[in-house]
């Protein structure tokens, strides 16, 4: 969608990395880490114009930057340059308040946050979609930050065991944080690699923790580690080619795991947040090959779009797949004044349509392995 065009930029200039424009764009401030260059006189309450380093070629502390750089919108200095980049310990918190960003996202920063946990939609329908039930054993195989762990928790009303694995420590401590911070008992979360998850000597369990014995679990979600050419927004792309393929045979890895840990009768539901049929439609017509017991199950909630054309699998089987794809959205040219008279069913069709790149496939297991 385009953002609002009349806002006057200003002198007074402030880059900021990619990942912080991002953010930006989703509603937030600018945080102090976040900035890479002040115009030289820049002082606390100024009025500056925020741009993006998209490619990150702007060297922190300069105090111009003529490279590639998108408009933000404009904010209220917290602080001067000179305080920002004055070598001391690292500072943090806002280092500029957006008062005219050029779009109108809202903020949900610490809004009611141990009751509120801010996800995107295709990530709420995922959870939906595995639809845990209470006192069953979930496994989420790839589960930082938490979101969807969380959310699975609070669908089974906390009753019953959720596993989450993800393999870096400090991610791990941020799954833990978050199911501190919303209640939840019923979260397990371990520093583990869910490639190794299965155990292959038969000895027991030791005390619910990773490695796991297989047909250990009614439900799981492998949300695997992909691509990302789905998230947004993303203004410049810094992927090779030998990085975008190196994740199929990771992803057949994890998925081989999950379907030898899952009970007859399981769900398996696999998902990515990127767009490319290597790592999607490819990946269910390859599992359907090579596990002849897994059947492709319908979805619900289903309000994405059907799987693409091109991996070999029939129009009955790409209809039971849910891909979100917002290249779809017809808003290229809409400002906020011509959806004012809009209906409200076309506003929400619009806004369900307008999320992340996004893909899910849903199994279930029909006999022991």
């Amino acid at each position: 969608m385009n953002g609002r065009k009349n806002i006057k930029k200003q002198h007074c200039e402030v880059i900021v990395g990619a990942q912080c424009g991002n953010a930006v764009l989703r509603g937030a401030h600018v945080y102090v880490p976040g900035i890479v260059s002040a115009s030289k006189f820049m002082k606390a309450g100024d009025v500056i114009s925020v741009y993006s380093d998209i490619k990150g070629k702007c060297k922190k502390g300069a105090k111009e930057f003529d490279g590639t750089k998108v408009f933000l919108g404009n904010g209220i200095s917290e602080l001067s340059r000179k305080e920002i980049f004055s070598g001391l310990p690292e500072l943090k918190g806002i280092g500029i308040r957006m008062t005219e960003p050029i779009y109108l996202s809202p903020s949900f920063d610490n809004v009611l946050p141990s009751y509120l946990f801010l996800q995107n939609l295709p990530s709420v329908v995922v959870t939906h979609v595995l639809d845990p039930q209470p006192g069953e054993k979930i496994l989420d195989m790839c589960a930082a930050p938490g979101g969807k762990t969380t959310h699975i928790a609070a669908l089974m009303h906390d009753q019953g065991e959720v596993i989450a694995l993800d393999k870096i420590s400090n991610k791990v401590e941020k799954i833990k944080q978050n199911a501190l911070l919303l209640g939840l008992n019923s979260i397990k979360a371990f520093c583990f690699d869910g490639t190794k998850a299965l155990k292959l000597n038969t000895v027991k369990d030791a005390e619910g923790k990773p490695p796991f014995l297989p047909e250990s679990f009614d439900r799981i979600l492998l949300d695997a580690p992909c691509s990302g050419m789905g998230q947004r927004p993303n203004m410049a792309c810094s992927w090779t080619l030998k990085e975008v393929t190196s994740y199929q045979p990771l992803q057949r890895k994890l998925f081989t795991v999950a379907v030898e840990l899952l009970k007859p009768w399981g769900v398996l539901v696999y998902s990515t947040c990127t767009i490319t049929l290597a790592e999607n439609e490819e990946q269910v017509a390859w599992a359907l090959r090579t596990f002849p017991y897994l059947q492709l199950q319908p979805q619900d909630p289903h309000i994405g779009g059907e799987g693409m054309v091109g991996a070999g699998l029939s129009l009955e089987q790409l209809k039971q797949l849910q891909r979100f794809d917002p290249s779809v959205v017809p808003l290229q040219d809409t400002d906020i004044d011509s959806l004012r008279d809009a209906r409200i069913e076309d506003m929400i069709w619009l806004a369900n349509k307008d999320c992340i790149g996004f893909f899910i496939a849903k199994f279930i297991k029909c006999k022991s392995t």
